[in-house]
């Protein structure tokens, strides 16, 4: 079934290999770097989302400015989280000038909106991951441990990224704590007990500070 955007207008459909971009993003750096190595299509009237990876997942970019111009992004990521039909990914630039207001944003989005969170230092970077994560989608599933035998889905790529960020977690651990826990809000409540069988004493300190120590 195709997703509808988060303001309930018809569905958006997204040829698969490509990614349906909003108008507003024409002419950037972030487009323009995506151009040829993906196939791009603008289409107006998005918001709020920025860019659809599929017709279930979409982006939702943060940009340095966003985030020293206040709150007020958080109303994109609330409406795209209450909408039944998507899986919002929120990508952050994290830079040396927006790296102060990155706690607060990572709290809010990962432990009180429950989405995955993709930090990013410039729209280099977020354009080679947007393009990675359609690519890994379309490889054969016997390539990815993380999905076993069925398709991958971009909202499970991008939720592992984001448990491979915590410190002492790498691309083994995350997949064994996201079998034992397979959503954020689960991780996040788990105890250091509960996470000491999965991936061992250390790491279980390293997993349970990162979510205690951003709330």
């Amino acid at each position: 079934m195709e997703g509808k955007p988060a303001d309930g207008r018809g569905p958006v459909h997204v040829p698969f290999g490509h990614i349906v971009a909003n108008e507003k993003w024409r002419g950037s750096q972030l487009a323009q770097e995506m151009q040829g190595k993906i196939k791009l299509v603008f289409e107006a009237d998005l918001t709020p989302v920025d860019f659809y990876l599929s017709s279930r997942s979409c982006i939702l970019y943060v940009t340095e400015a966003d985030l020293v111009a206040g709150n007020g992004y958080r109303k994109r990521l609330v409406r795209v989280r209450n909408s039944s039909n998507l899986q919002g990914i929120v990508v952050v630039e994290k830079t040396q000038m927006s790296e102060q207001y990155f706690p607060a944003v990572q709290k809010f989005t990962v432990l009180d909106l429950g989405m995955v969170l993709l930090p990013v230092a410039s729209q280099t970077e977020a354009s080679c991951l947007l393009v990675q994560l359609v690519q890994e989608q379309a490889k054969e599933p016997s390539k990815n441990p993380f999905l076993r035998k069925k398709r991958p889905l971009i909202s499970e790529l991008s939720l592992l990224r984001t448990v491979q960020q915590i410190p002492g977690v790498g691309k083994t651990k995350a997949v064994l704590l996201l079998q034992k826990f397979p959503s954020i809000q689960q991780l996040s409540n788990a105890s250091v007990p509960d996470l000491e069988p999965v991936v061992g004493p250390a790491v279980a300190q390293h997993v349970h500070g990162f979510f205690t120590q951003s709330s």
